[in-house]
Order: C-alpha cells, then sequence, then structure tokens
C-alpha cells in the first residue's frame, strides 16, 4: 500500500482514483458497475472518484449504446499518457514486480501464474457463495 500511496500522491490522484485507473487503463474501457465489482469500493466513493478522473481529464464517460442508464469508462489519450508515466517510473510498484518477475525462470513463472490463477479461482468463488447467501 505504500507504494500505491506514494505513487498516487505523486501524480495527484487520490489511491480510490489509482485503483480505478490502472483497472481501466488495461482493460482500455469498462463500464462503472463493473469496475465498481473489480475494486469493490463504495459507491459513493467510486462516484466521486470516477467524477475527479473525468474531470481531470483522464477518462471519458459515455452512456452504453444499449443501456443509458449505465456509464462506459473510456481512458483518454491524457489518461494513456499518465498510465504509462506511472507503469514506467521506477521505484512504482509496477516497476517492481515487473524486476521481480523478470529474475523467474520460464518454469517459476508458470508455477507463479497458476497460482495466481487458484487464488483468483478461490476468491471469485468465495465472493459468489457469499453473495448468494446476502441474496438469499
Amino acid at each position: 500500500m505504500q507504494f500505491v500511496h506514494k505513487t498516487a500522491l505523486e501524480h495527484g490522484l487520490t489511491v480510490p482514483q489509482y485503483s480505478l485507473l490502472m483497472t481501466i487503463a488495461p482493460n482500455k474501457e469498462i463500464t462503472q458497475k463493473k469496475l465498481g465489482e473489480i475494486v469493490q469500493i463504495p459507491k459513493s466513493t467510486l462516484s466521486q472518484s470516477v467524477d475527479g478522473l473525468v474531470q481531470a481529464g483522464w477518462i471519458e464517460r459515455d452512456p452504453v449504446p444499449d443501456n443509458r442508464r449505465e456509464m462506459q469508462l473510456i481512458l483518454s489519450e491524457k489518461g494513456k499518457i499518465l498510465y504509462e508515466t506511472i507503469a514506467q517510473k521506477k521505484g512504482t510498484i509496477h516497476q517492481v514486480i515487473d524486476s521481480v518477475l523478470n529474475t523467474l525462470t520460464e518454469i517459476q513463472f508458470e508455477e507463479f501464474q497458476s497460482t495466481l490463477l487458484h487464488i483468483a479461482d478461490s476468491l471469485e468463488k468465495e465472493t459468489s457463495t457469499k453473495g448468494n447467501t446476502q441474496n438469499d
């Protein structure tokens, strides 16, 4: 979290804004609803953070063509530049993880990926199980 907090502050972002930007960037575009499901922050924080990113010109918000009530969030050109700047800056979490991953052998990397997928699957099952229990 210290890496994230430091990087966010250095670029004039709040931690939630940083999280949203880092989630939107690889996807290029994502609905606000889906983004909220991924980052798991309160809706009010999500809305405020999205508003701040839109006002700063880092993302654009467009209605989803088939569902005018839903908003599509798209990384702007300015947002792409910010994302690339953050991703390439020395000392950020991105660079630290990148340098660690570059030390792994191909087998270690494949095992690491397999472990991450296992964790993601377990978390997804846990989340959907809790979601079903809460909706009952």
